[in-house]
Parts: C-alpha cells; structure tokens; sequence
C-alpha cells in the first residue's frame, strides 16, 4: 500500500509503487480516443483561421511544441503552408503572421499564451489545440479545438497524439476531405500491439550510458518526442539526430556505451533514407553502438542487434498522418519500458525529488 510521503500534493499525478504505472493507461487509452478525435472533435472555427491566407505559424512547448511539429507537417501535406516555431522564440519575434495556432496540452503554458498574444498584437487571428476548455489558453484565443482527455502522467503521451489526431482533422477539413472511419483507431491499436517488441529492445538498451534517436522526414518529429519521453521517463540521456547529420562528425562520441534507435517510417522517398540508413547502422555497429529501430522497412537484422518494433502504417491516411500516429504508441512504450528495466516511475518525471520539484518550480 502507498504511504503519502511529505512531498505529495493532489497536483501530483497518482502516486504508486510500482508499474504498472499511470503511463500505461494513457497509452491504452489512445486508440479509441485518437478515433474519437480525428473522426468528430469540432474543427470548424479553427478551420476557418487555418484558411486565412498568408503566413500560419503553429506554436508550443515540450511535448507540445513536437505536437506543433508533427500539426504542421500534417497540414503542409494537405496543402495548407505552415511553420511550426518554438513558442518562446515566437513571442520574442512573431514577425508578421496571418495566424497562430498555439498547442498546449493543459491551456496553461506561459511561453505557449505569450506567444499567441504576441501574435495577435501584431494582428495575427490566433486559435488553440487544448485539453482543457476553461484554461488561459482557450480565453485568449479567437477560435479552438477542445480534445477530450487530460493526461494523468506527466511523462505525456495522449498529450502528444491528442494534438495530432486533432491536426489530422483539421487537415481534412482544410482540405476538404474526409478522414476514413476506423483508420485512425486501426492503426493505433496496431502500434498498442508493440509492447512485447519494445520491451525486448528496452531490454537491450536499458543499461547503456546514452541514447541517439535518428530519423528523417515526418520521423524526425517522432525522434524528438522519444528523446524527450526517454529522458522524462527514465533519466537515460538522449540525443536526437537527423538522419545524415549524424553521420557528419557526431560518431566520434559514441562507441559500446551508446544506444541508438532509428525511426523510419515516412514512405515518401523511403528508398533513399532506407539505403542511407544503412549506411548509417553499418558505420554505428562498427563502432560498437547497439542499434534498434521503430521502422516500416526491412531492414538487416545484423546490423540492429537491439531489435526492431515494426512499426505499423495505414496507406489511406496520408503519409506524415501515418507515420505520426504510427510511430507514437510504440515510442511510449520503449520509453515506458526502458523506465521498467531502469526501475523509475515515469509519470512523476523525478519531482519526487526535492532537488528536481524546486527546477521544476523555477521554470513554471
């Protein structure tokens, strides 16, 4: 039975004393909830902002601002311009948008609602990706898409995909088509099914010093989320590397102590990054780096002796769509999983400590 330590207040995610931990309900709330969103959330108001001619910039922080990142990608490919930025570099320069739609998960995030007033200061239209209808957020924005969950860990996973199953319908109402009834689930229920996988490749990374994530075109945004949720959830430092950036000096500083998880699952140009990838796998297993992947290809086995979680894809949404929402429950479970095999809980993401409560405190 939990003992409350002194620490704890109710603003804590559920304090337990071990796994499973809150994190893994969220996940396993995801594919009802993306289909939920993608398929009947209400798009309207902010897809009349979205339509505004001129420049549309997407803003946010964390796990929101890789939800910003992957919201961009998803209306670029259904033809509507859009520049995700970093929320507090946004409101230091907003320069001269049409719109700017702020995602933050909560409503709450200072940078994030900063940002938007600075935009709407410069005469930008200005909407909001939330959770939470009643937040700061939604009060200083013109128009807003409401998602229905909050999440219950702070090592965010529906807070990331919630986002991006919303950017999905947006798109589709931009666009002026529809998005295919089940897909959205089908393919998150089949990313749900990679649990096992992961957990053999956290098996294997798990012990190791660090960890590069590697990947291009629309899996560059799913690299940085699991950069971020590795470290949240389990305190193993990470990096995040563009495909051939990181075959451009970076290798020096790796070697048996590092692990390394390529994701690649974008299908458009897939055969050249799959040829570069591995390129990039031989000269990594060379060095001793023990190399997995989250990937829709086939790839060598000898050269990812960590494993491979095979990713899944859906050909009727379209590919930036697909790769998003299918790279994003089999990322949180590796960083899930890596929290087991390293013993850490990851949804308090090391507030329980005096020292990491008070930074917390510092930067709001």
């Amino acid at each position: 039975m939990t003992t409350t330590p002194e620490w704890y207040t109710d603003a804590f995610p559920e304090l337990r004393d071990g796994p499973p931990w809150v994190m893994a309900e969220m996940i396993e709330a995801e594919p009802a909830l993306l289909e939920q969103i993608a398929t009947g959330v209400d798009t309207a108001a902010l897809a009349l902002l979205a339509r505004t001619p001129g420049r549309l910039d997407i803003v946010g922080c964390g796990t929101s601002e890789h939800a910003a990142l992957g919201v961009a990608e998803i209306l670029r490919d259904a033809g509507r311009p859009a520049t995700a930025r970093q929320a507090f570099e946004a409101r230091l320069d907003p320069g001269d948008p049409a719109g700017v739609i702020g995602v933050s998960h909560e409503g709450g995030t200072r940078a994030t609602i900063d940002a938007m007033r600075a935009a709407r200061a410069a005469g930008a239209a200005v909407g909001l990706i939330t959770a939470v209808a009643d937040s700061e957020g939604v009060h200083n924005a013109d128009a807003a898409i409401v998602t229905p969950m909050v999440d219950r860990s702070w090592c965010h996973t529906v807070g990331y995909t919630s986002p991006l199953a919303a950017g999905v319908a947006l798109a589709a109402n931009v666009s002026g088509t529809a998005v295919p009834p089940g897909a959205v689930q089908r393919l998150a229920e089949a990313g749900f099914e990679t649990r096992e996988q992961a957990a053999a490749v956290a098996g294997q990374l798990g012990g190791l010093a660090r960890l590069i994530v590697v990947a291009g075109g629309a899996d560059r945004t799913a690299a940085r989320e699991l950069t971020l949720k590795v470290e949240e959830a389990c305190h193993l430092p990470s990096a995040m590397r563009d495909l051939e950036t990181f075959l451009h000096g970076h290798i020096p500083a790796t070697g048996p102590d590092t692990g390394l998880v390529l994701i690649m699952t974008d299908r458009r140009q897939a055969e050249a990054r799959a040829e570069r990838a591995e390129a990039l796998l031989r000269a990594s297993t060379r060095v001793g780096i023990a190399c997995a992947a989250i990937t829709t290809a086939a790839l060598p086995d000898d050269l990812l002796p960590a494993g491979t979680i095979a990713a899944p894809q859906a050909l009727e949404l379209a590919a930036p769509a697909s790769s998003l929402l299918g790279t994003a429950l089999p990322l949180q479970w590796l960083a899930y999983e890596l929290a087991i095999a390293r013993g850490t809980n990851p949804d308090l993401i090391r507030r329980e400590q005096d020292a990491y409560r008070a930074a917390a405190e510092e930067h709001g």
